[in-house]
């Protein structure tokens, strides 16, 4: 089940992200980036401000039941009628062969063509292969676009990002 996140749910949330992403409990999953880039992916405050910034934004929740442990997070953001941002794709590092980020993308693509959209733009870092090409066996496409990482640089590495998109079918609303 998806559920929209209230200022409540956004500790949980950045703890699932933090340990997906930077966290010890990262190595268990195959999408982390605690290899190359320390510190937190980001902050219940950063989630809060982003979330008062950008008020059609939203942060979703996967969970199994109402009540149940949370599994994963998406973030959606509208960048025009057409076009959405999708972000922080998140599942928990432990569960991540249970299938679940493609259901979670897949809910994620349905609310966006249910809210008239018909295309979602991502980045992702440009050295993450695996998890650029996961994304392009589900219909999303390299850009020639890239955008500068905005975090502190870690030493010897110059990351930014690469743009994806994939256009949305209406059939999914």
């Amino acid at each position: 089940m998806l559920t929209r996140a209230t200022d409540a749910d956004l500790f949980q949330a950045t703890a699932l992200i933090n340990s997906a992403y930077r966290g010890d409990s990262a190595r268990q999953g195959w999408t982390h980036e605690a290899d190359y880039i320390d510190g937190p992916r980001t902050t219940v405050e950063t989630l809060r401000q982003d979330l008062a910034r950008n008020p059609a934004a939203r942060l979703y929740l996967l969970r199994d039941a109402p009540d149940a442990p949370l599994l994963g997070c998406v973030w959606l953001e509208p960048h025009d009628e057409a076009l959405w941002y999708l972000g922080m794709l998140t599942v928990r590092p432990d569960l991540q062969d249970r299938r679940l980020g493609r259901r979670l993308l897949a809910h994620a693509e349905a609310i966006v063509t249910g809210q008239g959209g018909t295309a979602l733009r991502m980045t992702v870092i440009h050295f993450r292969d695996t998890l650029i090409a996961w994304y392009q066996r589900r219909g999303y496409r390299l850009t020639s676009e890239t955008e500068p990482f905005q975090m502190e640089q870690p030493p010897g590495l110059d990351l930014h990002f690469v743009v994806l998109e994939k256009r949305l079918d209406p059939a999914l609303a």
